[in-house]
C-alpha cells in the first residue's frame, strides 16, 4: 500500500459522477479486468494506491456543484478492501455525501460495507443510496478459488437482505460467468432465486461469459493452470486471443435469465439499470433549490 496526493476525484459518465478512492485490489479475483494493461498501472496491482486526500477533493467538488446528483464508486477498485478497515476513507466520503445532500451508489463484493449501513440508511432517507453487489457463483468451494480474499456469495446475499430491510435498493452484477467453470443452469438459477428472495431492484448481466485482454488474460490463464488443469489450452483452442469469451451456453442461459427477471419483476437491461443508478430523485432535487 502506498499513498498519493490526487489532483481530482470525480469523473462524469452517463449522468453518474464516479470516484475511485483506491487503485488496485487485494481481493485476488482471478478474472479481474482492472488488471488489464490498458489501465496503465505503474505499480503492482496488489500494492494498493491510496488517494489520501480523496475526502478533501470530494468535499471541494460537491461544494461547487450547483445541481445534486448521484456519486458512484467501485467501478475500478472495490471501496471496501482490507485497507478500508483502518483507513476509513470510504466512510469519510460517505459522510461528506450525506452532509451535502447528494446520492450514492457503491459496487462491492465485501461485507465490510455493513459497517457503513447507518450512512447508507441516512443518505437514502435524504436523497438516494443504492448498494451494488457482484455475484458469480453459489458454490462456496469455487468461490474460494475464483474470489479468494473476499466473503462468499451467501454472505453477500445476507448483506443484500439487510439492505432491503432498511429500504435501501440493491443491484446485482451477475458477471463474469466463466465458460466451463460456473456457466451452468444450476448455478445461475441458485443466484437468481436468492436475488428474488431478497428483492433486489435489478440485475446487470451483459452476457454469460467474460472478457479478457492483455494483463488480465495472463493472470487468468495462470489461475486456470493452477486450479483447472487443461482448461487454459481449451480456452486458447476455442477463443484464441478474443476479447469477448462467451459461454457456449450463453443464449440458453441469457434466455433463462430474462424469463426469470420478467416473471419476478426485476429490472435487467443494462440500460435500465444504469439509468436507475444515475437518476437523482426529483423530489429531493426540488427541495435542494431552497437550501441556503
Amino acid at each position: 500500500m502506498h499513498f498519493v496526493e490526487a489532483k481530482g476525484i470525480l469523473t462524469s459518465n452517463n449522468g453518474l459522477n464516479g470516484m475511485n478512492i483506491y487503485r488496485g485490489c487485494s481481493h485476488g479475483c482471478i478474472y479481474c479486468d482492472s488488471r488489464s494493461t490498458c489501465y496503465q498501472f505503474t505499480h503492482p496491482f496488489e500494492d494498493i494506491e491510496v488517494k489520501k486526500n480523496a475526502p478533501e477533493l470530494l468535499e471541494k467538488a460537491l461544494r461547487s456543484k450547483q445541481k445534486k446528483c448521484m456519486i458512484g464508486t467501485g467501478a475500478m477498485s472495490d471501496p471496501y478492501m482490507h485497507c478500508e478497515e483502518t483507513l476509513c476513507l470510504t466512510r469519510r466520503c460517505l459522510e461528506i455525501i450525506l452532509q451535502y445532500g447528494f446520492g450514492v451508489t457503491v459496487l462491492t463484493k465485501s461485507d465490510r460495507i455493513m459497517r457503513d449501513i447507518d450512512l447508507f440508511d441516512e443518505i437514502n432517507k435524504k436523497a438516494k443510496s443504492v448498494v451494488q453487489m457482484t455475484l458469480t457463483t453459489y458454490d462456496d468451494d469455487l468461490c474460494k478459488i475464483i474470489e479468494p480474499n473476499v466473503c462468499n456469495t451467501k454472505r453477500r446475499i445476507e448483506v443484500l437482505e439487510e439492505m432491503n430491510k432498511r429500504g435501501i435498493p440493491t443491484i446485482v452484477w451477475l458477471t463474469p460467468i466463466l465458460p466451463y467453470i460456473n456457466d451452468n443452469e444450476e448455478n445461475i438459477m441458485a443466484i437468481l432465486r436468492e436475488c428474488a428472495r431478497v428483492k433486489v431492484k435489478g440485475i446487470i448481466c451483459f452476457d454469460m461469459g467474460l472478457t479478457l485482454r492483455e494483463g488480465d488474460r495472463e493472470y487468468y490463464y495462470a489461475a486456470l493452470d493452477k486450479y483447472f488443469p487443461g482448461m487454459k489450452n481449451k480456452y486458447i483452442r476455442i477463443y484464441g486471443n478474443s476479447y469477448n469469451v462467451p459461454s457456449p451456453d450463453s443464449d440458453k442461459l441469457m434466455s433463462i435469465f430474462r424469463r426469470f427477471c420478467n416473471k419476478h419483476h426485476i429490472m435487467y437491461t443494462p440500460e435500465d439499470c444504469f439509468a436507475y443508478l444515475a437518476e437523482f430523485p426529483k423530489t429531493y432535487e426540488q427541495l435542494n433549490i431552497f437550501e441556503v
